[in-house]
């Protein structure tokens, strides 16, 4: 994340009322002689004390946008998202069919928004657009090979055809999601939620995940840096495939301490 963030405290506004105080994960506010009072150094600029001040006395600087106003959290049916956990599915049949820039837009916002390890916001997203059909072809060449020395030993690669559309299947958005393992994972779940939302089926290909993090070329063509790792990739399209009901689950395995 950028540093390049300051606490402003309006003094007029403020009430002495301690609400961002108590919020502050790092402890960077105090109220003195009944103002809030910010420590820079310790802060690490989540927006915790701008969200819940009651007289919006506070303001973080250095962002591309203006928080939201809000009375109550928008909170989802229980019942209706359970469906939509319960009848979701993994889809590898994709239509000949464009995802528009505005639903392409709203998906990585959604990941944007995903909550990250100490206000850190270190993912970012490459969607491969044009370079799409090159790249799978590269990651193609390259599974075929692995997959070549690992068949005596892995008995579920032995039925694997190692075909030209073998990651994508032929869908037309490919993300790519970087960053530390944890937040790029929180971002992929929220993105994949948001793709869903849009009518869209979700492939998470780990294979070509494993490719981007092996392969020089992969990461030449991706303009990658040193260290820098990819954690998830969301195949994405519209679903040529229809199913009728729910899969079957193990029970959960629960302990209870």
């Amino acid at each position: 994340m950028a540093k390049n963030h300051d606490v402003i405290i309006d003094k007029e506004k403020c009430i002495g009322c301690g609400l961002c105080a108590k919020d502050c994960v790092s402890g960077a506010i105090r109220v003195e002689e009944g103002k809030a009072v910010v420590n820079t150094m310790g802060c690490i600029a989540c927006g915790h004390c701008e969200a819940i001040c009651p007289k919006n006395a506070v303001t973080i600087t250095g962002f591309h946008e203006e928080p939201i106003e809000f009375e109550e959290q928008t909170r989802l049916d229980p019942e209706t998202l359970m469906k939509a956990i319960q009848t979701r599915r993994t889809i590898r049949v994709f239509k000949d069919q464009e995802v528009p820039k505005e639903v392409v837009k709203q998906i990585i916002e959604a990941g944007r928004l995903a909550p990250t390890g100490g206000n850190s916001q270190d993912t970012f997203y490459v969607v491969l657009g044009s370079k799409q059909a090159e790249l799978e072809g590269l990651a193609v060449k390259l599974f075929q090979k692995i997959t070549q020395m690992a068949k005596p030993i892995l008995r579920f690669l032995k039925g694997m055809n190692i075909e030209e559309h073998f990651f994508f299947k032929k869908a037309p958005l490919v993300i790519v999601i970087m960053g530390s393992k944890v937040n790029a994972s929180l971002a992929a779940e929220n993105m994949a939620f948001m793709a869903e939302a849009h009518g869209l089926g979700v492939l998470y290909s780990g294979f070509f995940t494993m490719c981007v993090n092996q392969n020089r070329k992969i990461r030449e063509i991706m303009r990658l840096k040193r260290g820098e790792k990819a954690v998830t990739t969301l195949v994405m399209g519209y679903p040529g495939v229809k199913y009728h009901r729910t899969v079957r689950r193990e029970a959960a395995k629960v302990r209870t301490l």
